[in-house]
């Protein structure tokens, strides 16, 4: 059985290197916590809040970060694989480079987030909140976008190929140099109100 802790208050801890393996924490708020190089397998973070908390060069396979809030929180070089972090929502955070790679990114909030260069590959990512989000050379290919919200998104150089675009305005986004397929630039250009025959 996973250890399971509720509504406890970590503040100023050093997890650096920490393995948190099976680990559930509820409700649980971290402030100024040092996760450092930690790496998660099968961990749920459920209902959290994460304050000034270092996540650099950490790694996190398989484990969930759900209706979590972080705030001012750093995650240079962070890696997540297979994870879920729906309706998690990020505010003032260091997101770069951010690697995301699988796993379920529904309904989170990245409003005006620096992900330039971040690599997000088949990820879903329905209903995100991209608003002003800074994209410019990143790669986000694979990635379910279905109804997120793409308005004023800097996608200069981005590689889209792959993924859903169906939510994009293309006349609401920098998108100079942006790579998509063949089929994504027919979605496009019928979203510009052209009649494909």
């Amino acid at each position: 059985m996973p250890e399971v802790t509720e509504d406890a208050t970590f503040r100023d801890e050093d997890w650096y290197g920490e393995e948190l393996v099976d680990r559930h924490f509820v409700r649980c708020t971290f402030f100024d916590v040092d996760l450092t190089e930690a790496v998660s397998r099968g961990a749920v973070f459920d209902g959290c809040t994460f304050g000034n908390v270092r996540f650099n060069s950490s790694r996190h396979t398989d484990s969930a970060f759900t209706r979590c809030t972080f705030q001012r929180c750093n995650l240079f070089e962070v890696q997540f694989t297979g994870c879920k972090l729906v309706g998690s929502t990020f505010a003032q955070c260091d997101l770069r480079p951010l690697t995301v790679a699988g796993g379920d990114w529904s309904f989170v909030g990245l409003p005006g987030a620096d992900l330039r260069g971040a690599r997000l590959t088949d990820v879903r990512m329905r209903e995100a909140d991209l608003t002003g989000a800074n994209l410019t050379g990143a790669t986000v290919t694979g990635v379910d976008l279905s109804a997120a919200q793409l308005h004023r998104c800097r996608l200069a150089g981005a590689d889209l190929r792959g993924s859903d675009l169906t939510a994009l305005d293309p006349t609401a986004v920098e998108r100079a140099g942006a790579i998509v397929d063949a089929a994504q630039a027919i979605v496009i250009a019928q979203a510009l109100g052209f009649e494909i025959r």
